[in-house]
């Protein structure tokens, strides 16, 4: 595959995780309440609206603005473009690694895209599991963690060939 195929692909693969997570926030903002649990699929999926200052888990909503500002949203625009650079030059990542890189960037620019215009990020998911229960994410966040997931495979994966050689 060519250079230029390739960085289409992935280009829509990012731009499609960002238009679901943002699509996604958008109903959440406007058909849920905040702090009024909503169930899905019983206790095990859950709706619930937050908006959320911090990082994950909200870890730092109440640092001062200052260190928000910086560690919140100047860093990661830094990190999401050199990011999106890595992922448009580099010629010998593979497919796999380039494509979990291209979740993980979607996911993290939908995120910044609701820290830009609201100054914070919806979060409005929530799972039961029993005996584990999560904090409340959103799909940007499930977009970083497939993408985590999808580098970690092509780690085994490309292990198992050099291994095999």
């Amino acid at each position: 595959m060519n250079q230029l195929t390739r960085n289409i692909i992935l280009l829509l693969l990012l731009l499609a995780n960002v238009g679901c997570d943002q699509l996604s926030k958008g109903i959440a903002r406007e058909q849920l309440d905040y702090h009024r649990q909503t169930e899905v699929l019983g206790s095990f999926l859950s709706l619930i609206k937050i908006e959320n200052t911090g990082a994950f888990l909200s870890l730092g909503h109440n640092w001062p603005e200052w260190i928000r500002l910086t560690l919140l949203t100047f860093l990661p625009i830094f990190f999401l473009s050199a990011g999106l650079y890595i992922l448009l030059t580099n010629r010998k990542m593979s497919l796999l690694t380039a494509s979990g890189l291209g979740f993980m960037l979607g996911g993290g620019i939908g995120n910044m895209i609701d820290r830009l215009l609201y100054g914070s990020v919806t979060d409005f998911l929530h799972m039961d599991l029993g005996l584990f229960r999560t904090g409340i994410f959103n799909l940007a966040d499930v977009s970083i963690m497939v993408g985590v997931g999808l580098m970690i495979l092509d780690q085994f994966i490309t292990k198992n060939k050099v291994e095999t050689i």
